[in-house]
């Protein structure tokens, strides 16, 4: 028994002298930053489909400039740029719309040689299914509460 109480302590130390040390204040500034322009970025979609479209509703302005960013990110994804922003931003990416997108067209594009019907549509929401799922969930379960609240 003591043994194995001297090896975890060696395992342990072990592993505390080779893990690479997480740099949370650059980490956190990086997500900030990347999540910040790309929500500046759709702002400024936004606002240029004010401009192109003046008589357009705040809503319908919001639904454009939904489709540009998701297109965008579908471009950037093929191009393999967003991978990069990825890696940069860490969760500054994944948290808005551009992350749920990205995770779409990065399955689409990587099971595309098994077909139309069994790669790319099979897979496309392997990732992005659960977050739909629960999603779905959670507003039913909130919408019932509401209801007799």
């Amino acid at each position: 028994m003591k043994l194995d109480e001297e090896k975890q302590k060696e395992y342990k130390k072990i592993l505390a002298d080779n893990m690479p040390k997480t740099k949370h204040f650059s980490t956190i500034l990086r997500a900030f930053l990347t999540g910040g322009i790309i929500c500046c970025i759709g702002q400024g979609i936004n606002m240029l489909i004010g401009v192109i479209l003046p008589t357009s509703s705040e809503d319908d302005r919001g639904g454009y400039t939904t489709i540009c960013m998701i297109l965008l990110t579908g471009i950037l994804t093929a191009f393999g740029v967003y991978d990069k922003i990825g890696n940069f931003g860490g969760a500054g990416s994944i948290v808005p719309i551009t992350g749920f997108a990205n995770s779409i067209v990065s399955q689409a594009m990587e099971h595309k040689r098994e077909g139309v019907v069994f790669g790319i549509c099979a897979n496309m929401f392997a990732i992005a299914g659960p977050v739909i799922v629960f999603g779905i969930t959670a507003s039913v379960i909130v919408g019932i509460i509401y209801l007799f609240v």
